[in-house]
């Protein structure tokens, strides 16, 4: 199935539907629920849905973008850690029977739903911990070959973000390693039920066709949280603790700030640091 296109600033349509009332937003799980149709219908539509069967939402609330989902050729669960959510999806989608399971994504081990299975995953994020739920997934990329969602505006263009920008940082780096990220349309805070006070973000993530590292992973992940928790210095004083020898940091690359070193280039740079790095 051939990828869709969608515009970067997308306008809601008039067909809303009015969920106030039936569950009560709750402020310390993050919850925003969307109210417009058409939105959680493009959001549905943002997986290609090849070559996986299953498909896990996170975070349903009212079922907004789940009545959408249902409607694909794939089999949806969704994980719902608030119990007022959890019965109204009961009582209002029962094609979920024995599918809706009161969990935190965080803290559940997925494999006792899917096996050894790939499944995509999909939602509207709770702000509060959307870059963590980015950090599971990456964790879990041999199971997830795709995902997509809804994210405060910022960070979902952060994730997105390619080198030479202030906004580029370690999400953008770790996440572009193993993924092709997309960042697909804007949406304004007046679809919510509380209403945000910024505007939201979809993206798209692709899992590469070849996501292994050439290079050594836990390494790559310290160097890469190493050289942007000081971003503003070059690479040769961020890495400093690494004790590699003056020879290796000459080098042309450990002139430069993280911002600019694309993913591919923290991989190099890995690469060249490993004999050292790993024998300290």
């Amino acid at each position: 199935m051939s990828k869709k296109k969608f515009k970067k600033n997308f306008k809601p349509a008039a067909r809303q539907e009015d969920l106030s009332g039936q569950v009560r937003a709750k402020k310390h799980l993050g919850q925003h629920f969307l109210n417009d149709e058409s939105i959680a219908e493009k959001i549905a539509d943002t997986l290609a849905l090849s070559g996986y069967k299953y498909v896990l939402e996170i975070g349903p609330g009212m079922g907004v973008l789940t009545k959408f989902l249902l409607k694909k050729d794939t089999e949806v669960h969704v994980v719902e850690i608030d119990s007022e959510s959890v019965e109204y999806l009961n009582a209002n989608y029962l094609k979920l029977g024995g599918r809706i399971h009161e969990q935190d994504f965080l803290k559940y081990d997925f494999t006792q739903i899917f096996g050894e299975q790939p499944f995509a995953i999909t939602g509207n994020f709770p702000y509060n911990i959307s870059t963590q739920i980015v950090f599971k997934v990456l964790a879990m990329r041999d199971q997830i070959p795709e995902f997509s969602g809804m994210f405060q505006k910022e960070v979902a263009k952060r994730i997105c973000e390619k080198e030479g920008s202030k906004a580029y940082g370690i999400l953008s780096v770790l996440t572009q390693a193993f993924y092709e990220a997309e960042y697909l349309f804007t949406v304004p805070p007046t679809v919510f039920n509380p209403p945000p006070k910024v505007d939201s973000g979809v993206l798209r993530l692709t899992r590469k066709e070849n996501y292994d590292l050439p290079c050594n992973e836990a390494l790559f992940f310290r160097v890469v949280k190493m050289a942007f928790q000081q971003r503003r210095k070059t690479l040769r004083n961020s890495l400093k603790s690494l004790n590699l020898p003056d020879s290796l940091r000459e080098e042309t690359i450990f002139g430069k700030r993280p911002e600019q070193l694309s993913t591919q280039d923290f991989i190099s740079l890995t690469l060249n640091i490993e004999p050292y790095a790993l024998s300290n």
